[in-house]
């Protein structure tokens, strides 16, 4: 069986992208059976699909044939087009491993722009701009909820500040009377576009990073990286599901303005390169309640063996992320021990 599971990973990918809540999810799974099977997109006969899954926008495909899955691999840009789509999409393709940082997701409250653009072209112009990016339908008040990469999510920060600092300095050049100055004022100090908790600030004499919340735990626990006391700068968070904002401030007026950037681009470059080494292993808890003591039981039992593993409890769930390595012999520990304690009882297990 394990040689058979094997070699079904082998012939599985994982497509992330997806487009969510535009059409139903039988329609949506046969548009993508329709697009991995066609020769242009170099595909084939695919054995199952599974969408949708756990994580929004995200499905896997098997493929009969292992070489299939490495030519639809090998492909590069996959973009999902059909008449029953209202544009094209593109998808971020690669080998199924239960592992991978996939895609993020977040709302955004476009609310602030509401007094100085029409908030429908906003939106418009940032899916030109972030073709990478799925934007579900805009709301009433403002929220719209937006899935991708992390690196899309950071180029729509960007893309959000330049819009408020250009929207802001042509708002200064119109208004004359005092209170309307002081309304440009506000804008150009408090511009934000908000997630639940201001999800992007941008203020004078302050340096943001957008982090994504487990390779931001991961710094902060594992690597101790929160400490910015030696170059004079503090610092605040504030987590909104998958995003965590780093707010970096120099502890004085007088502190050498560098010393904010260079804490700024060290975590940046942290960040990166941590986002593309570490992986994530979830271990769900939807179980009975001796199965959750049982998997909790035996993950504080392996986490003192793996130093570089941080472990994150849920009540749903537990997460456990680090290195390829770490995590594949953290997860191959769990089983041997979620195993060995399937033969006991609860009451065993307390005593041990």
């Amino acid at each position: 069986m394990a040689a058979g599971e094997a070699s079904k990973s082998e012939r599985t990918v994982i497509v992330s992208g997806i487009p969510d809540g535009i059409l139903k999810d039988e329609v949506m799974a046969d548009i993508l059976m329709i697009h991995f099977q066609r020769a242009k997109n170099r595909g084939g006969d695919v054995e199952g699909i599974v969408y949708p899954t756990t994580t929004k926008g995200v499905a896997y495909i098997t493929f009969e044939d292992q070489k299939v899955t490495e030519n639809v691999l090998k492909k590069g840009e996959h973009q999902l087009e059909d008449k029953r789509l209202p544009r094209h999409y593109p998808l971020k393709v690669s080998l199924y491993s239960e592992d991978v940082f996939s895609c993020i997701s977040c709302v955004l409250d476009l609310s602030g722009f509401g007094d100085k653009c029409v908030l429908e072209d906003l939106v418009q112009e940032l899916q030109k701009n972030i073709t990478a990016l799925s934007f579900s339908p805009l709301q009433p008040n403002g929220q719209i909820s937006v899935q991708g990469s992390f690196p899309s999510i950071q180029s729509l920060k960007d893309n959000l500040l330049l819009k408020a600092n250009s929207l802001s300095k042509t708002d200064k050049k119109a208004k004359c009377m005092s209170s309307q100055r002081s309304n440009s004022k506000t804008q150009k100090h408090g511009v934000s576009v908000e997630s639940k908790n201001n999800f992007i600030h941008n203020a004078d004499g302050e340096k943001q990073v957008v982090l994504d919340t487990d390779v931001y735990y991961y710094m902060k626990h594992i690597l101790h990286e929160d400490s910015l006391a030696k170059k004079s700068v503090v610092s605040r968070e504030v987590t909104d599901g998958e995003i965590t904002i780093l707010y970096l401030e120099r502890v004085n007026a007088s502190s050498d303005p560098s010393k904010l950037e260079k804490a700024k681009k060290k975590i940046e470059d942290l960040s990166a390169e941590l986002h593309s080494k570490l992986r994530k292993k979830r271990f769900h808890l939807d179980r009975s309640k001796h199965e959750m003591q049982m998997y909790q039981h035996a993950c504080k039992r392996v986490q003192s063996q793996y130093s570089q593993v941080l472990v994150i409890p849920y009540e749903t769930h537990i997460d456990v992320i680090g290195s390829s390595s770490d995590v594949f012999g953290f997860a191959q520990e769990m089983k041997t021990k979620v195993k060995h304690y399937l033969q006991k009882t609860p009451q065993e297990m307390i005593v041990r």
